[in-house]
């Protein structure tokens, strides 16, 4: 995290405003083809975990052999549409100053053999989340955060244009990166030897899931990088920065409550395989509830001191950074509810009417949101837009799930989860509004007002957030830690 904004501030430092802006709308836009990849990679990771918690081994190999097949063949119909779409969009549609043209073509292509990599590895990533071997991730993340170190350094240096020179040290990164997943499952997992199979149930059934998984798909890859064509449309580069500025926040903090989804998935898929609905229920509550809090106890300090730490970490702030950052946060942090509502509904397998309900009201994000702009919305607009149907979809997946076979018991959830957290959020917000009035903008009187969010948040989780039993478990590991440190 310490890293990501660290280097995140260099860089918009070196690169200026405005190229900032372009390689951010410039990728984003690559990403939109990333939406058969999204749905593809749900595929994946569902029926490698789905038939690991089964214990077919065999149907391991298979299941590795035919995504690995399927991605490769998708990279290259990406690479094609690309450069026949895209290069066209770059150049003629998006508002690029004409000076900075051939500078946003090499980003863009860069950004494509990026992606292409990132769209081959899938099946490799898919292997390592389904294992649960989440000390892979922890060392080629460390890995992936010094590379970034690195980047920072020699951008400062380079003597060629440094938004190509950016491109060019981010597909080197992460084509390192994604070879080292390789390298790693190939060392540890029989299943991750490629073999030509041809086994026409298996691929029906990766095409029919991740078909239906396809509207999900699109609708968030709209969301998210459809949202920075907008930006860019209608503000320019400048707000395009703005945007990226709180993209970067968005993916240092949900990146930190990410590692914590990435080992409660496996569990719930392999929970449901195992035909265990109890604990697959259990999971669910108590993911939503600690992934929420995870990401409180991170943004609340942010939302009440965004305008001092955007100041001390960047010093120079785009226009509309601010509000595009708070707004930001309070989407993830009810994005943040439904990761276990959406895991629990894949690991089902029946996801068509679910994807046509949710996906159909995800979709509606860029229509609305190019209508408002278009009526004269500030750039903002995207945000309330996302929100406003972030809560809807959570409350379709909630209804979704009760009428399904996973029976979840709707108003369960919304005491259990949804009014605890409602209530923890309103009273850990209380304390730090308050002296927010009595303090200045300054490095202490952040540092004050941090350790209250922090206290506030802890305590409210606590005594209220928490049932008897989780307030046991933490008193006891809290023992636990206290008894290390005294023998030590």
């Amino acid at each position: 995290m310490v890293i990501g904004l660290y280097s995140s501030r260099v860089i918009l430092q070196t690169l200026g405003v405005e190229d900032f802006g372009i390689y951010n709308v410039v990728g984003g836009f690559v990403a939109l083809f990333a939406i058969v990849s999204q749905s593809l990679s749900s595929a994946s990771s569902r029926f490698f975990t789905f038939a690991l918690g089964k214990g077919e081994n065999s149907e391991l190999s298979k299941v590795f052999s035919s995504t690995l097949i399927i991605h490769i063949l998708l990279a290259i119909i990406i690479v094609v549409l690309a450069e026949v779409i895209g290069v066209w969009f770059v150049n003629n549609k998006m508002v690029i100053p004409e000076e900075r043209l051939t500078a946003a073509n090499w980003a863009f292509q860069f950004s494509v053999l990026s992606f292409c990599v990132t769209i081959i590895s899938v099946p490799y990533n898919a292997a390592i989340i389904a294992h649960e071997k989440m000390n892979a991730f922890a060392f080629i993340s460390i890995f992936e955060g010094v590379a970034k170190l690195v980047i920072c350094y020699l951008l400062i240096i380079s003597p060629i244009d440094k938004l190509i020179f950016y491109a060019i040290l981010l597909f080197g990164v992460n084509f390192i990166t994604r070879w080292l997943f390789y390298i790693y499952c190939k060392r540890h997992f029989v299943e991750c030897r490629f073999q030509f199979i041809h086994d026409k149930n298996l691929m029906k059934e990766l095409f029919s899931f991740a078909g239906w998984n396809f509207i999900g798909s699109t609708a968030a890859i709209l969301r998210d990088q459809g949202g920075n064509v907008l930006v860019n449309l209608f503000g320019g580069p400048v707000v395009n920065a703005a945007r990226a500025v709180a993209n970067q926040v968005l993916h240092v903090v949900q990146g930190f409550v990410e590692s914590f989804m990435t080992a409660i998935r496996p569990q719930i898929t392999k929970s449901y395989s195992c035909g265990d609905n109890e604990y697959m229920t259990s999971l669910i509550f108590y993911g939503s509830r600690l992934s929420f809090y995870m990401l409180l106890i991170l943004s609340l300090p942010i939302l009440i001191n965004t305008d001092f730490l955007l100041c001390l970490w960047l010093k120079n702030v785009p226009d509309h950074s601010i509000l595009f950052v708070q707004l930001t946060l309070v989407f993830i942090l009810i994005e943040s509810l439904s990761y276990t509502l959406i895991t629990a509904q894949q690991a089902t397998g029946n996801i068509r009417n679910y994807q046509i309900i949710v996906g159909g009201i995800q979709l509606l994000n860029v229509p609305v949101s190019y209508v408002l702009l278009k009526l004269g919305g500030v750039p903002e607009t995207i945000m309330y837009v996302a929100i406003f149907f972030s809560v809807s979809s959570l409350f379709a997946r909630l209804l979704i799930l009760k009428s399904n076979e996973i029976k979840l018991d709707f108003w369960s959830f919304f005491k259990k989860v949804l009014l605890n957290v409602l209530a923890v959020s309103i009273i850990s917000s209380i304390p730090p509004i308050i002296a927010k009035g009595y303090f200045h903008e300054g490095f202490v009187d952040f540092i004050i007002i941090s350790t209250i969010c922090l206290l506030s948040t802890s305590v409210a989780i606590f005594f209220i957030g928490f049932n008897t039993k989780e307030r046991q478990m933490t008193l006891l590991k809290v023992k636990q830690i206290k008894s290390r440190i005294i023998d030590d």
